[in-house]
């Protein structure tokens, strides 16, 4: 998202922003927009309901509508990292206990007896 710096222009006894054109397109901003308050700042939003996201299928068909030139990423895609073997000695990851810790759940877990009381 590009950042803009607007001029903040006197309106009466009020204070107002003059949005691009560009910016009204894009959003589909009409007459009015919704205002929110929130802490870290100022969201303005068209009114109405959300415009519907196009699905992965339509989003294909777009991208390749446009005719882009994908040529340079084939050069990207090519950088040799695909060959590299995966290595077992690799750390698991966050979010997976050690091996040691983890539990199979058909495997019963050896509940320690407790120890006799000396008299």
């Amino acid at each position: 998202m590009a950042t803009t710096t607007l001029k903040v222009a006197r309106i009466g006894n009020s204070r107002g922003v003059r949005l691009p054109a560009a910016v009204l397109r894009h959003y589909r901003i009409g007459e009015t927009v919704v205002m929110e308050e929130r802490s870290e700042g100022i969201l303005l939003r068209p009114t109405g309901a959300a415009v519907a996201k196009l699905s992965w299928e339509e989003t294909a068909k777009a991208m390749a509508a446009t005719g882009e030139d994908w040529s340079e990423w084939d050069a990207t895609a090519a950088d040799g990292t695909a060959g590299l073997p995966w290595r077992s000695s690799d750390p698991p990851r966050v979010a997976e206990p050690p091996a040691s810790r983890r539990t199979n759940a058909r495997t019963p877990t050896r509940v320690k007896a407790p120890a006799a009381k000396r008299r």
